[in-house]
């Protein structure tokens, strides 16, 4: 079999699951009481099922991620909680919800450059009611729900064109940009703790889907090799 940058991580990753110290490494094992993804994936897809998968949404997957479907897996073992698995569905192929259902019918979307996410923030932002503009409370809370929820609506608008691969809990969450010219990149999502929507990496060096997983292999398998502290 031809090598390619996947070759050897799978079995990489699922040793870990054989490592007592790896179960520090987040994710893996929940401490809340969930399965976690404890280093296990799902089986890998054929050239076929990633095509029908491609065609059904209208998106062109990045080669990385792509090749990681086709040789290490359809998802599971991976940063944070874990990756996305895709899977075929009654409604077709679906991407597993990562912290909170994926908007699939965005994926196919232009992603937003930087100066048409600010604008649409900005004005928003701008369109807050504000309560002395209404005569009563009730008519001013009305408004203002209104504008929340268009706020949600927002926070879709502001990552189509991209796909949520994983999550950290909390609505922190990494994305894949699958259109316009960051097709390929990576993307951190900390808004949910008053941080922003941002790419990884320097600017102009954007980090794409390899880099991004592979640094979480040699981070897991760093992790596995401290020693346990045992209590007395």
């Amino acid at each position: 079999m031809k090598a390619t940058i996947w070759s050897g991580v799978r079995e990489r990753v699922e040793a870990l699951a054989r490592v007592d110290e790896a179960q520090r490494v987040f994710g893996a094992w929940d401490p809340d009481g969930g399965a976690g993804h404890r280093f296990r994936f799902a089986d890998p897809l054929s050239e076929s099922e990633v095509a029908e998968a491609e065609a059904q949404w209208g998106v062109s997957l990045p080669t990385e991620y792509r090749s990681f479907l086709l040789d290490v897996g359809a998802g599971g073992a991976g940063p944070g909680y874990g990756l996305s698995i895709l899977r075929r569905t009654d409604a077709g192929w679906l991407w597993s919800n990562v912290d909170r259902g994926l908007r699939h019918d965005y994926l196919g979307l232009p992603f937003l450059s930087g100066e048409e996410r600010w604008r649409v923030l900005a004005e928003h932002d701008d369109r807050q009611p504000l309560q002395s503009g209404f005569d009563g409370e009730e008519a001013y809370f009305a408004a203002y729900s209104a504008w929340m929820t268009a706020g949600d609506e927002l926070s879709d608008l502001v990552t189509r064109g991209a796909l949520k691969l994983s999550h950290e809990g909390c609505g922190y969450c990494y994305w894949l940009v699958l259109t316009g010219p960051e097709h390929g990149a990576m993307w951190r999502d900390d808004r949910p703790g008053d941080g922003e929507f941002s790419p990884l990496g320097e600017p102009h060096t954007p980090v794409g889907f390899a880099r991004w997983y592979l640094g979480w292999v040699e981070g897991a398998e760093t992790t596995a090799r401290r020693p346990l502290r045992r209590t007395r």
